[in-house]
């Protein structure tokens, strides 16, 4: 199985994906856009896609119970529910998930809107549910944002923003699996509005509050969003999904599917 890898050009992530689809050994991975002239595609303040997003805020919407024209959402997997009472905390622009004393360290690069990620939320890292909570491992997650720029919207700054918040309220695992369960199927819907992701929200029992959906409805955590972004660049990453197992980089074909992913970790002492 391959992952998503963006073309230069906003167009050909979308066409990556399908291609994918038809020809699983394609070598491909969500990425940001890069370069420049006709082989980078500049964003509205001249800069190249592949840069930072600006720290913005989600696009506004009213309060309150997630909006009346934002879709149904869906529950998250049963398996988030055994990452309940795992810690989760910020540093930078990392959020850490488990045991900061843990063995092993499992650093997960993603953006919510990349499909590819969505596989391996689906797929490997189920692998990682167990050991997570038996507090074996720690997951480094670096939430990117980059496919805003290249696809247009603010779909994935809205569900890093959302996601930070979601460490405050204790309930990052659960809000984690639901957004990337509730992620459309077109990579280029804009689906994740504040409303949208406030639905997602009330399919994790104690998650809403007046602190979560106001940082949500006004950009709270943009800083942070930015901050992350930054973090990801900075780490020389790129493609989503991205995962190190203790420091070496796990096989591509092994990131789909929950028992391959389980032979990488075992290969790396984890079980």
């Amino acid at each position: 199985m391959a992952v998503h890898k963006a073309g230069r050009k906003a167009g050909r992530v979308v066409t990556a994906v399908a291609a994918a689809a038809l020809i699983g050994a394609a070598a491909s991975a969500c990425g940001p856009d890069g370069g420049d002239g006709d082989n980078g595609r500049a964003d509205k303040a001249g800069k190249s896609s592949s840069a930072a997003p600006e720290s913005k805020a989600p696009e506004s919407e009213a309060p309150g119970a997630g909006g009346s024209d934002a879709p149904e959402a869906k529950a998250p997997p049963a398996a988030a529910g055994r990452l309940a009472k795992v810690p989760a905390s910020v540093k930078g622009g990392v959020i850490t998930v488990g045991d900061p004393k843990a063995a092993h360290t499992v650093k997960v690069y993603e953006d919510s809107r990349c499909p590819f990620c969505k596989k391996f939320e689906e797929g490997g890292a189920r692998a990682l549910v167990g050991p997570v909570a038996d507090g074996k491992v720690r997951i480094e997650y670096t939430i990117a944002s980059f496919l805003d720029n290249n696809l247009g919207g603010s779909g994935s700054v809205n569900a890093a923003n959302a996601l930070r918040a979601s460490v405050e309220a204790g309930k990052f695992p659960q809000f984690h699996a639901a957004v990337f369960a509730n992620q459309p199927e077109e990579e280029s819907d804009d689906a994740y509005t504040p409303a949208f992701l406030l639905k997602i929200a009330d399919k994790v029992d104690g998650l809403r509050g007046a602190a979560f959906d106001k940082a949500v409805t006004n950009g709270t955590y943009k800083k942070w969003v930015g901050q992350a972004m930054k973090a990801f660049t900075d780490d020389g990453i790129e493609g989503t999904p991205t995962v190190f197992i203790d420091g070496k980089k796990a096989a591509g074909n092994s990131l789909y599917e929950q028992g391959a992913f389980a032979k990488e970790l075992k290969a790396a002492g984890i079980s």
